[in-house]
């Protein structure tokens, strides 16, 4: 009896043209099948910015998504980073209140303490900023943070 193997959980990010999809994911499915693994089409979901509502791949649907986790990040369809920006700046008031006896002890200098929130709380926050397309209100809510701590 052969073995087969399940890819598990796995999520990665592809871009393109409309036309190009389906014969990617019958390759795709094609060449795991030659190392004995198998591409569950019905778990393999896909978001797109376009009407799309599903794919059929070899009589297997595919379903589509409006937002998922990559790497930590929420991404969503509408491509709003607003939500996101929240999650952060609220991870960061949480290391915060966290620190917050240390850094109300006397035994701790202001320099200290300065370098403590920015090794331990502004890295919490910036994780992932490269990605984010601020708006103005976004702005103030990170420049209000700031001034927070």
């Amino acid at each position: 009896m052969g073995h087969s193997s399940l890819i598990r959980d796995t999520i990665g990010t592809c871009t393109f043209p409309a036309d190009i999809p389906i014969p990617f994911f019958i390759r795709r499915k094609k060449e795991s099948e030659k190392f004995g693994l198998k591409l569950n089409i019905q778990k393999t979901k896909i978001m797109a910015s376009g009407p799309i509502t599903s794919w059929e791949i070899d009589g297997e649907t595919m379903g589509t998504v409006s937002e998922f986790i990559f790497l930590g990040f929420k991404i969503t369809a509408d491509v709003d980073c607003s939500h996101e920006i929240k999650r952060c700046l609220l991870l960061g008031r949480k290391v915060m209140t966290n620190l917050d006896s240390t850094l109300k002890s006397r035994d701790i200098t202001l320099p200290t303490q300065g370098r403590l929130v920015k090794a331990m709380v502004f890295p919490v926050v910036m994780y992932g900023c490269e990605s984010w397309t601020v708006k103005k209100a976004e702005r103030r809510r990170i420049d209000a943070f700031e001034l927070w701590c």
